[in-house]
């Protein structure tokens, strides 16, 4: 027999933690009408891919039983390749838990607006980043619906999606904002049980500036007011929230913050480049050792029983499982790994100095900046919509740009993630437990 369902929305604000909630008036607000903030204890890596797929399996990330998002990204031995922010669902093992709903009954329904690894899965609605990548090398802003006439008529309501706003020198509120449009459209047209949206502005300020700087109050405050104006939408159709975030951010180290650690495995010989066109590119299959950078975690691939150079401001941890490294290393508070394997920024290849997601070997926030005015990546990118091939080589190699960074887990509790809208508890829940807290929020019971 199917069970009665309350419906659900579920707002991921990335990096909102509790020492930023004075700044979110309408977020503290629902808050304490919902019973106050629960701190929430993310997975190892803290990285949106682990955290997203621990939160919609239950799962941790390694051992016989994770869901095997070792990280944003990670290296498939199989084709000798690293590859970053993939974005099907059949990567992720477990049951998620639009899947689990579904069972208990069959009229359940989901949108997963912009939650990582949604393509393909079985949720009833999907929308996702994609552009559109053309042969003469233009990158044009789109996004990826299930529903192609969903697709095409939120883009005609609502504008292209905003491809260049929601990740790049020029990250605002913009992107935010028209996914939390998007959500509040799919919600009046096809009112699925369950929405998953994702609402990313806080992390761009966050990892650019830094929590501590002056104008952090403000981004926070402009993503207060999107989530207001989803609480007053869903309010009115009495659905639930429940608002969440999946990390916190802290500071990096004010200079030297960086670990250049593929640089230091090339210099003991063990990682390998060649050469195209007068730069170098990684040749994973050919190195003994190299590593996947990736915020505060590093995977590094190596030959079996290989002895490490010493790789000073970072310590081992465990994870055991085929995707992750043979070695995994967490870098010391307020440092973050660098992919960076050149010697001589001559040598750097093309994509470095470019907003380029996947074909970079490692996360590069470097990506968030510009050496370049506003004025001339406008040119750039008129020439690019008008046909001319042009490389958008506007990102620096300086890695003390960067001011925030995340990944580790025993941060202050102040830096934490939180749960709001599920009542209180003082002891911080796992992040494994978001699965049980949406199925409990669908169906009042104990949620399996």
């Amino acid at each position: 027999m199917a069970e009665s369902m309350q419906t659900i929305a579920v707002l991921n604000v990335v990096g909102l933690t509790p020492s930023l909630l004075p700044h979110a008036p309408r977020i503290h607000a629902y808050a304490e009408a919902t019973g106050g903030v629960t701190p929430l204890q993310p997975v190892f890596p803290a990285v949106t891919c682990s955290v997203q797929a621990s939160m919609t399996t239950g799962l941790p990330v390694d051992g016989s039983g994770g869901h095997g998002i070792v990280g944003n990204g990670w290296y498939h031995r199989d084709t000798c390749e690293v590859r970053f922010w993939q974005r099907s669902d059949h990567l992720v093992h477990g049951e998620k838990v639009w899947e689990t709903a579904k069972k208990r009954n069959p009229n359940f329904t989901c949108a997963n607006l912009f939650w990582w690894h949604n393509t393909y899965s079985a949720c009833d609605i999907v929308l996702q980043a994609r552009p559109i990548y053309k042969a003469d090398g233009r990158k044009i802003p789109d996004c990826y619906a299930n529903l192609p006439e969903l697709r095409d008529r939120l883009q005609a309501e609502l504008g292209t999606f905003p491809l260049f706003r929601f990740w790049g020198p020029l990250a605002d509120i913009t992107s935010t904002r028209w996914i939390a449009d998007a959500a509040m459209r799919v919600d009046q047209w096809h009112q699925p049980s369950l929405s998953l949206v994702y609402l990313p502005h806080l992390d761009y300020g966050l990892q650019k500036l830094g929590p501590d700087h002056a104008d952090i109050p403000q981004h926070v405050a402009e993503v207060d007011a999107v989530v207001g104006d989803l609480l007053d939408h869903y309010a009115k159709r009495d659905v639930r929230v429940v608002l969440l975030s999946e990390y916190g951010i802290e500071p990096t180290l004010p200079q030297d913050a960086a670990i250049n650690i593929n640089q230091m495995l090339r210099g003991a010989g063990l990682l390998q480049v060649r050469e195209e066109d007068g730069g170098e590119l990684l040749d994973p299959g050919a190195c003994r050792a190299f590593a996947v950078a990736d915020h505060q975690i590093a995977h590094v691939y190596h030959e079996p029983g290989l002895e490490l150079p010493l790789i000073p401001g970072c310590q081992p941890v465990e994870m055991e499982h085929p995707r992750a490294g043979n070695t995994v290393l967490v870098a010391d508070p307020g440092r973050w790994f660098t992919y960076d394997y050149w010697l001589d920024e001559s040598k750097a290849p093309d994509f470095a100095r470019t907003v380029d997601i996947h074909r970079k070997p490692g996360y590069d926030p470097r990506e968030l900046f510009a050496d370049k005015g506003k004025a001339a990546i406008a040119w750039k990118l008129l020439r690019k919509k008008l046909g001319f091939r042009q490389l958008m080589d506007v990102t620096p190699l300086d890695t003390d740009l960067v001011r925030g960074t995340h990944g580790r887990i025993n941060n202050p509790s102040e830096l934490q993630p939180l749960l709001i809208g599920t009542g209180v508890s003082e002891t911080p829940r796992p992040c494994t437990d978001v699965r049980g807290v949406i199925l409990d929020a669908l169906f009042g019971s104990r949620g399996e």
